[in-house]
């Protein structure tokens, strides 16, 4: 499909998760409403998987998500040095394909794919090819930017969905696989098992860089598979990312240097400040925006800054764990961090990753981090400072990739 000079009521440039989620409420809202998604890839999510937690999301949004789900499973497992434990919390995923299927089924025309976004305005958007397209609502969503107001660690990786050559044996995800050499930071393993001969294994990294060496994680990732007995068939999708991962910001000037155009997505910070997952913030604003009664970019932008506010105040203690876990605690100290995290009572890990902690689970949190080794309360005082962030950003700032 090519770009065509429409008019209409709402223009989102970039057909990832946040913006794909946004059509779809409108649509639902207002079964009339003109929409146009500019993609400029040939797909609609590029290449990813989303997973979630049941309990990140209402009953309600995982009903309306459902659709869209690949796969989900009634309990998780976390694997390291001094045990593994089964978590009961239901686990989904999402795939870029199911999502594209799901969009191009329900939007129709309204999607453009292979349509660059030159220019963009609060009313208007310029394509690659010079085509001016105006609406009153204007939303970018084209991904996170390398944002100078933000101070950040990072959560890499490479993945490789696989068909094995006999069952793999494996009935539910296991989010982290911590028995495996120590790498670059804290390296786990991520599977999930979509059937009984096909699973997705990814090697992950919390780590001080976002360069991606994807040659030598995709060899980890077979040595992996070897190693747990698996004959790796044929390679069915690759995928990699670098997902932020929050210790300081500058949310006051980041919003001043996006001006009056709406955001969503990475691009409005929308992201959980430890795990760098967006799927519950990109469902929770795609409902606000839909209910909205006002769809131009004024009220929209203004509404969209108002949330992304509000999730920055509310993760203050995330932001401050994860100095803890970036700056308190050395790279190869990191996994013992992770390791006594999964054994906190379940409802603590749920509203970890819901971003509902209460008083008590932060009291919980800040204790198990910050007053024992490998951190300590010494390491701790050092990382309570924003400033310290700011210092490691810069010291790692000369290696740069995308994040998505």
């Amino acid at each position: 499909m090519t770009c065509d000079r429409l008019d209409a009521d709402a223009i989102l440039a970039g057909g990832g998760l946040a913006n794909v989620l946004i059509a779809l409420a409108l649509k639902a809202a207002r079964p009339n409403i003109r929409l146009l998604i500019l993609e400029r890839g040939a797909s609609l999510g590029a290449n990813h998987t989303w997973s979630f937690h049941s309990t990140d999301v209402t009953p309600a949004q995982l009903a309306w998500l459902q659709p869209m789900v690949i796969a989900s499973w009634p309990r998780q497992e976390v694997r390291f040095p001094n045990g593994a434990r089964i978590i009961e919390t239901g686990y989904n995923s999402i795939s870029s394909e199911k999502l594209h299927e799901i969009g191009i089924a329900r939007l129709g025309d309204a999607v453009r794919l292979m349509c660059e976004v030159r220019q963009m305005s609060s009313t208007e958007i310029v394509t690659g090819d010079g085509r001016r397209l105006r609406a009153p609502l204007v939303i970018d969503g084209r991904g996170a930017l390398q944002d100078q107001e933000l101070a950040l660690g990072y959560q890499k990786f490479v993945g490789l969905e696989v068909e094995t050559a006999n069952p793999h044996g494996r009935s539910h995800p296991i989010i982290m696989d911590a028995m495996v050499p120590q790498r670059d930071g804290y390296r786990f393993v991520y599977t999930l098992p979509f059937s009984a001969t096909r699973i997705l294994i990814e090697d992950t990294y919390y780590s001080d860089t976002p360069s991606l060496d994807q040659p030598a994680l995709t060899s980890r990732i077979e040595e992996y598979a070897a190693a747990q007995g698996w004959t790796i068939a044929s390679v069915v999708r690759r995928e990699a990312g670098v997902l932020p991962i929050t210790l300081a910001g500058r949310i006051d000037e980041h919003w001043h240097r996006m001006g009056d155009v709406a955001q969503a997505g990475l691009r409005a910070w929308l992201f959980h400040a430890t795990t760098g997952y967006s799927l519950p913030s990109a469902v929770r604003m795609a409902e606000i925006i839909a209910k909205s009664a006002d769809l131009r970019s004024g009220p929209i932008a203004e509404l969209i800054q108002r949330e992304s506010r509000s999730i920055w105040r509310g993760q203050v203690i995330f932001r401050l764990l994860n100095r803890l876990l970036f700056l308190g605690a050395k790279p190869d100290e990191r996994v013992k961090i992770l390791e006594r995290f999964y054994k906190l009572p379940r409802g603590v890990i749920e509203r970890f990753y819901a971003g509902r902690l209460s008083k008590g689970d932060i009291s919980l949190l800040i204790t198990i981090m910050a007053t024992k080794p490998p951190i300590g309360l010494l390491r701790a005082l050092r990382c309570v400072s924003e400033k310290t962030s700011w210092e490691f950003a810069t010291k790692h700032s000369s290696t740069t990739a995308e994040l998505g």
